[in-house]
């Protein structure tokens, strides 16, 4: 075969510019989905379902905590009573401005417990 009869037949592949080349038959057709839709719009399929009990938010992040640095998340330093949550602060903005505004540091008051550390130096190496 001649090089210049291989550049043509390859070439007559590649689509003209603006040229369309997937094409949907079938169930994956614009008339076939526009027909499932128009059938579908009489019924409803989603039901709103009311909860009756607000959610409870999880407690694992507490017992995590409680687990490794021995000690309760959700005891008031002060008072010694149980705390309850109220909400969760997601906004990375707001939690700033509450650093700031509390004067708080990254630092740890004191280090973590003795086995706490040596776990940490075996899952390390």
């Amino acid at each position: 075969m001649d090089y210049l009869d291989f550049i043509a037949r390859v070439t007559s592949h590649i689509p003209d510019k603006g040229q369309v080349t997937v094409r949907y038959y079938g169930l994956y057709g614009n008339a076939h989905r526009g027909k499932v839709r128009k059938a579908q719009s009489d019924k409803h399929p989603f039901i709103i379902v009311e909860e009756e009990n607000p959610r409870v938010p999880r407690r694992g992040w507490a017992e995590m905590i409680r687990k490794v640095f021995e000690v309760d998340p959700l005891v008031c330093p002060r008072c010694q009573s149980r705390m309850r949550i109220i909400s969760f602060i997601t906004d990375y903005a707001v939690v700033d401005r509450i650093i700031n505004h509390l004067k708080l540091t990254f630092v740890a008051e004191r280090p973590p417990p003795p086995h706490v550390a040596s776990q940490q130096l075996l899952m390390a190496t």
